[in-house]
């Protein structure tokens, strides 16, 4: 889902970059005024995790692979502007370093995996406060399906975008895009809910962090 440089118009490209900026710099404004001295720290591991976890590709179908995107994952735990300053880094990096994902792209990039990747988060609900001390319940079939819709949300708008930029038509592309990412979001909502409930298990106090 990492869109190289060639494929997006400019008015496509353009105005993603505008939307995706002005997302992370209001994030990073809102994560600068939380007093919560753990957000930090946990914020650059989660980058590492899903820095490291993208890195792995797991086999899907016809040849394809997929790879973890971790949106919702670091939505949950940290909440949304967490999230997207997570992708975020984690895109730039990738796109610098590595030339996975095109600089003219990288705004569209971190919309579809950064913001598309969060939206979920407002329709599910996956972590519920109990009443009676610091114990949570885990709604695992919520975490499973806010994962798995990220993966599809984000597939989305990748390609809406390709098929505004004139790159191929819009039922070829919907079709392909999210079929096949309709897969990866199992994998993707596996992995989520394994963290999740390891986290949960071994430090439970971390699911009960303020979310901003």
């Amino acid at each position: 889902m990492h869109i190289p440089d060639g494929f997006l118009d400019v008015k496509v490209w353009a105005p993603l970059a505008v939307i995706s900026g002005a997302a992370v710099a209001y994030s990073a404004k809102k994560i600068s005024t939380s007093n919560d001295e753990m957000r930090v720290p946990l914020t650059g591991i989660s980058a590492a995790f899903v820095f490291a976890a993208q890195m792995l590709n797991f086999p899907v179908a016809g040849g394809t692979s997929g790879h973890f995107m971790g949106a919702f994952l670091v939505g949950t735990l940290l909440g949304p502007f967490s999230a997207i300053i997570v992708l975020s880094s984690v895109l730039i990096v990738q796109c610098f370093l590595f030339q996975d994902g095109g600089f003219t792209a990288l705004g569209a990039n971190i919309f579809n995996m950064g913001l598309m990747g969060i939206l979920p988060l407002l329709f599910i609900k996956t972590v519920k406060s109990q009443s009676v001390g610091s114990k949570i319940s885990i709604n695992t079939v919520g975490l499973f399906i806010g994962a798995w819709a990220s993966i599809v949300f984000a597939s989305i708008a990748c390609s809406i975008e390709l098929w505004l930029s004139g790159a191929i038509g819009l039922k070829q592309v919907l079709i392909a895009m999210v079929g096949i990412h309709s897969l990866i979001g199992i994998g993707e909502a596996l992995v989520t809910v394994t963290v999740i409930k390891a986290i949960a298990h071994a430090r439970i106090d971390l699911l009960n962090m303020e979310k901003i």
